[in-house]
């Protein structure tokens, strides 16, 4: 078979170790097999290694994340391939670190590796950027239902009242409830630009059907007494407050790392 690359090297990446193959078919012909760290230290020192061997073209697997740093190290110097591992697959039986990183010099030698494709440097970073947003929004997500959960464990009926549990009204009653307030009228008043004519009659929509305070004890005396389940009477009781605090708390950590949507910003 035709050898297109007389001089290149495999590399078989792990996490802390870099088995590297360098395949020499050109004078001088040579062959040899080496085992690297993987700090940077390390990296810097097989760059210098396959340098000395005169190497043009390097190939490794796209191995979890460990390729990474290794293709940031040596991709102003060398012409990389990153193969996809279920495309270079060898035959089955006797697999070695050692095996593998032959194997993966031989087929670049012989042009048989399709390159992944490996973005430039500033996309790569913008592809992070906007995955990383995508999580804190779907984190903001997950924790805005398990806010509107405690709330209607609660018969706290904010959803019923506010189209967002978590904008600037939502926020503003959020943070009376944890504090602890109890009137129907201060809570329907809560949040910036709230008409105080307004805060008794959504008060009452808010908090549904509740009785005194002391119902929340009653409640909890006659569960363990037997009797009946949770009186629809209740008032959100301190366990409530506690599980809705963290929850709040937490997603308005969560809303202030999101940020603006990079896909938005002007140029």
């Amino acid at each position: 078979m035709q050898v297109l690359d007389t001089r290149c090297a495999g590399l078989d990446v792990h996490k802390d170790t870099i088995v590297a193959c360098v395949r020499c078919v050109s004078p001088p012909m040579h062959q040899e097999v080496r085992s690297f760290g993987t700090t940077t230290a390390q990296l810097l020192e097989l760059a210098d290694r396959l340098a000395e061997h005169d190497c043009t073209h390097v190939a490794m697997e796209a191995t979890g994340v460990y390729w990474k740093p290794v293709w940031h190290v040596l991709e102003a110097e060398f012409e990389l391939v990153l193969a996809n591992a279920a495309h270079i697959r060898n035959v089955p039986g006797r697999k070695t670190d050692v095996n593998d990183a032959m194997w993966i010099a031989d087929l670049l030698a012989h042009g048989l590796i399709r390159s992944s494709f490996v973005p430039p440097q500033a996309i790569q970073q913008l592809r992070d950027l906007t995955c990383t947003r995508k999580q804190l929004v779907r984190e903001v997500s997950q924790h805005s239902l398990r806010i509107q959960k405690v709330l209607e464990d609660a018969n706290l009926k904010l959803g019923s009242v506010l189209s967002d549990v978590l904008g600037k009204s939502g926020r503003a009653m959020l943070d009376a409830i944890v504090a602890g307030a109890t009137d129907d009228g201060a809570l329907g008043r809560a949040g910036p630009g709230r008409d105080p004519r307004r805060g008794r009659g959504e008060g009452q929509g808010l908090l549904g059907q509740r009785g005194h305070p002391e119902a929340v004890d009653r409640t909890h005396a006659g569960a363990a007494a037997g009797f009946a389940g949770p009186s629809r009477h209740a008032a959100p009781d301190q366990g409530h407050r506690v599980a809705l605090s963290k929850e709040h708390s937490f997603s308005q950590r969560t809303m202030s790392d999101v940020g603006q949507d990079p896909c938005t910003l002007e140029a």
